[in-house]
């Protein structure tokens, strides 16, 4: 399990003195921990879906955040964002490229007529078929491509 993974890894970021890994770690936990108090599980350890959901939240706001301190003229925080987001990606599934979505749009394709008014639709029912093994930019810009 990714929950007891990142347990594990606390003791070896704090073994190893390593305080950006322990504290991006640390923030992950206390998420765990609010998330399971907001649900009312008993259970200590979150499955991997909720997991991968709260990292994946992360990576969003690590992204939003380097993207805003860019813009800012702020480098030197932007930089520290950009090390708690690899740290981050490395509990992430690797994400399916462009060509593999492509593949599996144009499945989903055939034999449907989608037009500009319902590809919102199309690319929510896709993304839970990919089931987060794709980036959702990177499924709406090759929907778009293919319906054009």
């Amino acid at each position: 399990m990714i929950h007891q993974t990142i347990k594990d890894q606390i003791k070896d970021a704090m073994r190893a003195k390593d305080s950006l890994k322990l504290e991006v770690l640390r923030g992950l936990q206390s998420l765990f921990s609010n998330e399971r108090i907001a649900k009312g599980k008993s259970d200590p350890l979150l499955d991997d879906d909720s997991v991968l959901a709260l990292i994946r939240r992360s990576v969003k706001q690590r992204k939003d955040s380097i993207e805003q301190f860019e813009k800012g003229g702020r480098s030197d925080l932007a930089e520290k964002e950009k090390q708690e987001l690899s740290i981050l990606e490395t509990f992430l599934p690797s994400m399916m490229s462009k060509d593999e979505i492509r593949k599996i749009a144009q499945e989903k394709l055939v034999g449907n007529k989608i037009d500009k008014a319902k590809i919102g639709q199309f690319i929510g029912g896709l993304m839970k078929d990919l089931k987060g093994k794709a980036d959702g930019a990177d499924v709406k810009s090759v929907v778009e491509e293919l319906v054009k």
